[in-house]
């Protein structure tokens, strides 16, 4: 069988697929040159990527930075009488407290039961509503009442309904801690001879709170065991009545339903704790922990962009290979940019540069920071502390308006991965030409190879043919 001209690689025929592979990486350089480029833009879009991340990093630490310097601490002079919070709404001021009431939940109990999970009536379908109000007038003996009203609050009542699937005193329970109606419900064992008692804490404290309890239908079992009425006939007993809190800051009576006050000193929560025998002190004021925390917070987040910033706009040398942005243009505009904005003063107040309070530039262009300058200014004058970063003109309010602007829509990051994208979309445009160029180049190479091949496939034969022939006539 005769051998394949393509195939074969004998002295006087040529290796075409060799031959035309070589050929082709040849004619490949174009596109291999333009897919390095696309390489090269990608890692630069890349680049701008991490550099975008960074300046949104940058941006909350700046927020972090102006949100501090509204915000308020509260310090209690007594954490076991009261302890306070404060938000950007308060004021600096020092106040005395002196607390006479804690607020407290109404309590009642049953009577006991011999059985937590007898049935108590005869399981027809029993209504049981409560009411939540206030308590007025009568005396209380005993934990009852008499000659007293009730008036309802307003919140609307709650009902359940007791039936032949919930009849004990445990089915009772847990309809009412079911219904989270504001009420709760426990079971208490007093060791008596009817030792198990329901027992009822209204879930809110304060007077108004205060709870009365009907029933409708069913044999009257369960009116005999939960029907309450503090003007009326009361078959649950009082154990604890519901109770306001009591107390005076700087000697103004304030009456709160909880012991978790928020309107009684603007911007700031106290939690009442146990009642005074002297007044106690909170002094509210800045919060300069949260400044000097967020201050190393801004320092740290503009080093890293710094930082990035500058390597890999980097040129190379002998001894090291150059930034992925080398040279770009929108890198250098961005690092003119930052060194306008923190060459340029703040106005409104006595400090007027980031060295005045410990921020300053290192011999690298990175930042550093003297906690203890920082802080003595904010000790100092807050103010101006404040104007210095926040105002129209401070440095935090400036950077904030320059890094919104460089991660907006045409902003200069957007501006040029678009530009590089479109660039990668051009070159891709000229592979796709180029491959196709290729593959008819291939098939062009291939084809006059081979021909080429068999023509000299051909002319080895005849010239073996004419030598056997003149051997013949020269043995002969």
């Amino acid at each position: 069988m005769a051998t394949s001209p393509l195939a074969s690689s004998s002295v006087g025929t040529l290796d075409v697929n060799s031959l035309v592979s070589q050929l082709m990486s040849l004619e490949r350089r174009p596109i291999d040159k333009l897919n390095t480029q696309i390489t090269g833009y990608q890692t630069k879009i890349s680049s701008f990527g991490t550099i975008s991340g960074l300046v949104s990093s940058f941006q909350t630490a700046l927020s972090s930075l102006n949100n501090s310097l509204q915000e308020f601490s509260a310090t209690s002079s007594d954490t076991g009488i009261f302890s306070a919070t404060a938000i950007s709404t308060a004021a600096a001021g020092t106040y005395a407290l002196e607390v006479t009431k804690l607020a407290q939940s109404q309590n009642l109990v049953a009577a006991g039961q011999a059985s937590s999970n007898t049935a108590i009536s005869d399981g027809t379908a029993t209504t049981v509503t409560f009411d939540f109000g206030t308590i007025s007038g009568g005396t209380l003996t005993a934990g009852s009442y008499s000659g007293a009203t009730f008036t309802t609050n307003g919140s609307a009542t709650r009902s359940i309904t007791i039936d032949g699937t919930n009849n004990t005193l445990q089915g009772i329970r847990d309809a009412i801690n079911a219904a989270k109606m504001g009420v709760t419900a426990t079971i208490v064992n007093d060791g008596s001879a009817t030792p198990y008692r329901l027992a009822l804490t209204s879930n809110n404290s304060g007077v108004s709170n205060s709870l009365k309890i009907s029933t409708t239908g069913g044999d009257g079992t369960l009116n005999t065991l939960l029907g309450y009425d503090p003007a009326g006939i009361q078959n649950l007993n009082q154990t604890v009545a519901a109770q306001n809190a009591n107390f005076t800051v700087n000697g103004i009576a304030i009456d709160k339903t909880s012991n978790i006050v928020t309107d009684a000193i603007q911007g700031v929560t106290l939690t009442l704790s146990k009642i005074t025998t002297t007044p106690a002190a909170l002094t509210v004021a800045h919060n300069t922990s949260a400044v000097s925390t967020a201050g190393a917070g801004f320092v740290d987040a503009f080093n890293a962009l710094a930082s990035q910033l500058k390597s890999r706009s980097a040129f190379g040398n002998a001894t090291a290979a150059g930034g992925a942005l080398a040279g770009d243009g929108t890198v250098r505009l961005m690092l003119s940019q930052l060194r306008d904005i923190f060459t340029t003063a703040a106005s409104g107040g006595t400090l007027t540069h980031l060295s005045q309070v410990g921020i300053s530039f290192k011999s690298d262009g990175t930042l550093k920071l003297d906690s203890s300058k920082l802080n003595s200014a904010i000790t100092g004058d807050f103010s101006d502390v404040t104007n210095l970063f926040s105002s129209a003109t401070g440095f935090a309010t400036r950077l904030d308006v320059w890094s919104t602007s460089i991660l907006s829509s045409g902003g200069l990051i957007d501006t040029r991965t678009t530009s590089l994208n479109t660039s990668i979309k051009g070159y891709n445009d000229q592979i796709s030409r180029l491959e196709s160029r290729m593959t008819a180049l291939q098939k062009l190479y291939t084809t006059q190879y081979s021909n080429l091949n068999m023509m000299l496939s051909n002319m080895n034969n005849t010239s073996t043919y004419l030598t056997q022939q003149f051997s013949k006539n020269t043995g002969a």
